[in-house]
This record gives structure tokens, sequence and C-alpha cells, in this order.
């Protein structure tokens, strides 16, 4: 499969591409039989990786890794990186592309995210544009451990999706990866937090303008304010301070920043 340049902030990596090249890389990893993880950085998750080594270790031993901020592109470009607006990709914006290119290349695709119904408003969506699509789902709101978990994996195991999308938040979703995927036959894990409840309006992502013009975190924090305050306004603030703290050290020591 195609390779790409990796672009290193904060000792945490992703690569240069663009959302063609996802739904290609992810299309052609669907048909190797093999296990393929790919992951996703946006600013919370590049503070996860900051402050939690397991976290850090998921996304830089990740097969992919795409950018899904604009905030992670400013800090990259701040590092000296080249790159480009098409380089930020969010799910809910290619999530049907993503679905034809399943449906043209007989690859499955199974929906693990959401609260009890969204996964089926999103099916029944996907079928309207694709209706030979193998594609299968079940809610995101269930126990991670013991009994329940296991049914779910079993009910999993038996659709056998060439594609698994795991959509439960950061860092869950990708912790429930690290400690399931052994005993899951998938070939490739997805994790795309809160994609199938944009998809599905569940979720209000703001205007078009705003979305295009990397401000969906604002109007995500003017919709819901109380309860996403801390994760925009405290996070981003965190985020370029250690951008910032970063390239005034490698500066003093002469060394590119990383």
């Amino acid at each position: 499969m195609k390779t790409f340049d990796e672009v290193v902030v904060l000792r945490t990596r992703f690569h240069k591409l663009t959302v063609q090249d996802l739904i290609q890389y992810i299309v052609d990893a669907a048909k190797v039989d093999r296990q393929t993880v790919i992951g996703h950085v946006n600013v919370r998750g590049m503070n996860f990786a900051y402050e939690l080594p397991w976290y850090r270790d998921f996304i830089n031993r990740a097969d992919l890794v795409f950018c899904d901020g604009f905030g992670v592109l400013l800090g990259a470009k701040a590092c000296g990186h080249c790159l480009e607006s098409k380089h930020r990709m969010t799910c809910p914006d290619y999530i049907e592309d993503l679905a034809r290119a399943c449906e043209q290349e007989q690859v499955s695709l199974f929906l693990l995210a959401g609260r009890p119904g969204v996964v089926d408003k999103a099916i029944a969506k996907l079928e309207m544009i694709t209706p030979n699509l193998r594609v299968a789902g079940h809610h995101g709101y269930f126990d991670k451990t013991g009994q329940e978990n296991d049914q779910v994996i079993e009910q999993i195991n038996r659709f056998r999706p060439d594609v698994l999308y795991v959509g439960f938040g950061m860092p869950m979703q990708e912790q429930w990866i690290r400690d399931n995927q052994s005993r899951i036959q998938a070939r490739v894990f997805l994790p795309l937090g809160a994609c199938l409840d944009f998809y599905t309006g569940t979720l209000y992502r703001g205007p078009k303008w705003m979305t295009d013009a990397g401000l969906e975190w604002l109007s995500r924090l003017l919709t819901e304010p109380l309860r996403l305050w801390d994760r925009y306004l405290v996070g981003n603030t965190v985020f370029f301070y250690r951008v910032l703290l970063n390239l005034l050290q490698h500066r003093l020591k002469g060394r590119s920043p990383r």
C-alpha cells in the first residue's frame, strides 16, 4: 500500500495525505489478510497523547494517522511543516464517499458507535446511496468489559467486517481497540469519534462556512458551552502553549522541533 510523509508534533506523528488518499488506503487495507489500525489526531487527541503514554504509543504505532483538526495543522505549520487545508479531514464530510468506495470494491462495514438508534439512522442513510453495501452495526452504549462486551464482539465476528468503525470518543475508543483487537475478526480498525452523531444530525456541527473555515469547535462550543468549554477553551490553549514552549526549547538548543 502507498506510504505517506510523516509529520511529528510534540512527539506524536500523523501522515500528510488527502481524503481521497485515506479512502483508497482504507479500501486497499480491507483487502489484505492482516489487521490494520488507522488513527486520527485533533487538538484533543494531541493533548491526550502528550499526557497519556499509552495513547501516544497507540497513535505512533498505528499504520496510518490522519489529521482531523485545523488546530493541529496550525501547530504543525508553526513547527515548520508544509501543510494545507486539504490535509485535514473530518469523517462526516467523507463518510458517504467511503461508503461508495466500499460498495464498489465489495468491502463490508460494521458501525459500532452512538446512542441506541443512531447507527440505525446512519445505516438507513447509507443504504439510500449505496444499496449494495454490506453494512451492519451496534450502538456504542454497552459495558466495555465483561459479558456485554463479549456479546458485542461475538456479533461483530459473526458479521466478519472488512472495516470496523468504532465511535466511542477519545480516548475510550482507542483503549477499547487496544484491549480487544486480538479477539476481533476485522481487517481495518477505524476510530472516528462522534462521526455518526453528526452525520445523522443527532449533534449539530454548525453551518458549513464555519466547518470549512476550521471553526467547527466554536460552533459546538456555542451549542454546548457547559459540556465543551473545558475541551475547547482550555484544551486549545494548552495545546498551543505546549507547541510554543516546544518551539522555544528547540530553538534555544538549535534543533528542529518535534
